[in-house]
């Protein structure tokens, strides 16, 4: 299947996918989407005994996608700076108190303690999984997704409050889970007794420091060119550079990508800055470019990972093991969120039940997917794909 042919089909089942969610479903794009292609996978396995060809067309479209490095090297970029752009600063900078303890004490926490779940867990089915490995899998289902919460949140008209917290913690929490992944990956791959306290310690701040300070670097150059010109056509290619040489200069200086991303997003997306570089014909032919960008990676994201389906192991004990594991994902969430709450409850503004709705509305999504693929053999990466897989459908359909 060439480049195009490939892309043509993702693009064409995103349409028909859509148009049936829109004409009959009706739920938000992004879920409705994911349902869908879960149910045409589900399809394509119950008519693979009349009709074989339908399933091999399926298998052969998901087996010629590498989806980590769609997502990894390719959309994350996008969808979080398309997300970071259209935030409204203020009312971040507001919050930010909170925000930032969610994704930073929030995912240590709760990689922590999902870790510690799940080794116990694995022990009482027999199974012999170390430690740094669930870490490592503790790490990748931490992360939330801002993508798919926030339709419903905007539809549900749920208070600003608690939207701006959902939204602001999503954005950067995958950046920090993304770099305590990366570092625990690292630790596995050279071995415990070879990395010091030290080590990790740096490792981390560079990741963290450095792509929130590239993001702030490229959102000030991008501003000064903007604010020099007055055509929209090369105001929109700026920030598009700013994504796509942003995210592969992160990568070559070992900085945080998504986190450089979020802070140009951010930066440009400030409405007094907004005000000095861009006109008001820019300004909406940026946003509604943006807007355009993030629906339809969105589309593609969610629709494979409807489509991933048929290429997991089918071991009726990895997915009970997975069935078992998402009150552990969700109590252990709600556990990680109880400390910053509590700390800064006096201080900021929290309205009723905010920890049980930030828990509820705490969606896993397709980072969390990409991060399972991306993990070596040296850990039993069938089983903890296959986990990851029915929480993070579980969190975004139910």
């Amino acid at each position: 299947m060439s480049v195009f042919t490939l892309i043509a089909t993702v693009f064409g089942l995103c349409a028909l996918f859509g148009y049936l969610n829109v004409r009959f479903l009706k739920f938000p794009l992004t879920i409705g989407l994911m349902v869908v292609a879960i149910l045409f996978s589900l399809l394509s396995l119950g008519v693979s005994s009349v009709f074989p060809g339908f399933l091999e067309f399926e298998k052969d479209l998901v087996n010629s996608i590498d989806f980590r490095v769609l997502l990894m090297d390719g959309m994350l970029s996008f969808l979080l700076f398309a997300g970071a752009l259209h935030t409204d600063f203020n009312a971040l900078k507001k919050q930010f108190a909170a925000i930032l303890s969610f994704a930073t004490i929030g995912v240590l926490v709760s990689t922590f303690l999902i870790a510690t779940g799940m080794y116990y867990l694995f022990g009482l089915f027999g199974l012999e999984v170390d430690y740094l490995s669930c870490l490592l899998f503790g790490a990748l289902i931490s992360p939330t997704d801002p993508i798919a919460v926030l339709g419903i949140l905007k539809q549900a008209k749920a208070p600003k409050k608690l939207e701006i917290k959902i939204v602001g913690e999503s954005l950067f929490n995958d950046g920090v889970g993304v770099v305590v992944f990366l570092t625990l990956l690292q630790i596995a791959e050279l071995g415990i007794g070879q990395v010091t306290a030290g080590e990790i310690a740096f490792l981390f701040a560079e990741e963290v420091g450095g792509g929130i300070l590239l993001g702030i670097g490229l959102g000030y150059l991008a501003y000064q060119m903007m604010r020099r010109i007055d055509n929209y056509e090369v105001e929109v290619m700026i920030t598009l550079a700013v994504v796509m040489v942003g995210y592969s200069l992160a990568s070559y200086l070992h900085f945080s990508g998504p986190l450089a991303m979020v802070a140009a997003g951010l930066f440009l997306g400030h409405d007094r800055l907004r005000g000095k570089s861009m006109s008001d014909q820019t300004e909406i032919y940026v946003d509604k470019f943006w807007e355009m960008i993030d629906v339809l990676c969105n589309a593609v994201l969610f629709v494979l990972m409807g489509l991933v389906i048929i290429t997991l192991p089918n071991d009726s004990l990895y997915w009970v093991i997975g069935l078992v594991s998402i009150p552990l994902a969700l109590l252990s969430r709600a556990a990680a969120l109880f400390l910053p709450i509590a700390l800064l409850r006096k201080r900021l503004e929290f309205i009723p039940y905010t920890n049980a709705m930030m828990t509820w509305g705490g969606l896993r999504g397709g980072i969390s997917i990409a991060l399972a693929l991306s993990l070596p053999t040296s850990v039993p990466r069938e089983l903890f794909l296959t986990i990851t897989y029915v929480i993070v459908t579980f969190s975004i359909v139910v």
